[in-house]
């Protein structure tokens, strides 16, 4: 399992946003995380990549790592070890699409420059972008752009992908592309947890889906 929580509460400085909350994950597995704003979502997804601490819980694992008491300086690692993809990109807009890549993968530990190309190249044809990879950010567009997003979370392998509304800067048909796209990279494994307000977007592209309401997180059938 990825993930597991067990009657884990999410707070925001002193206020409880979400409490017992019972989520699990498993390899391969595509979940959203729906609710309305401000109703915990962006909170949630924030405790599994440790932007967010769990300080209550029957348990709160995260690829094997106890949350309530992961250390500041192992953290990091846990990160390399997911992909984390925002609404608005977060792509350097002063480099190419190249050196946006190169920059996350030496950051990460990544030396040969053979293998580092290698890697480029394998995660822009995952995402249907290998002719963007001498472009600047600037010249391409939402959802394009978001598909490099997509390139980044994806260059370390990782076995998580966490998408924190990552359609919601983008058209119907543009967002559509992108789910599918998030949704057939669990095929080779990784499981993908996304949050949305796209509720038309849950027929289209089916998974499992989780509720954020009044307090509380339960997994809900449509």
């Amino acid at each position: 399992m990825l993930i597991d929580y067990k009657k884990a509460t999410v707070y925001q400085e002193d206020k409880c946003i979400l409490k017992d909350v019972d989520f699990h994950l498993e390899e391969g597995e595509f979940i959203y995380i729906i609710g309305k704003v401000g109703s915990g979502k962006s909170s949630f997804l924030k405790t599994i990549y440790a932007e967010l601490d769990i300080d209550d819980a029957e348990q709160a694992v995260v690829l094997e790592r106890n949350m309530m008491k992961i250390k500041r300086k192992h953290i990091p690692q846990l990160r390399r070890e997911m992909g984390i993809i925002f609404q608005d990109f977060q792509l350097l807009h002063d480099r190419t699409v190249e050196k946006n890549l190169m920059f996350v993968l030496k950051a990460t530990g990544w030396k040969d420059a053979a293998e580092i190309q290698q890697r480029i190249t394998e995660v822009l044809n995952d995402v249907g972008m290998a002719e963007a990879r001498n472009k600047m950010p600037h010249k391409l567009s939402g959802g394009e752009q978001q598909r490099i997003a997509i390139a980044r979370a994806l260059l370390n392998k990782p076995k998580i992908i966490v998408a924190d509304e990552p359609t919601g800067n983008l058209d119907p048909e543009t967002a559509e592309a992108i789910v599918t796209l998030l949704k057939n990279i669990t095929r080779t494994g990784t499981a993908v947890i996304m949050s949305t307000h796209n509720i038309p977007m849950l027929d289209k592209v089916p998974g499992i889906v989780y509720r954020c309401d009044n307090g509380t997180m339960k997994e809900v059938k449509l």
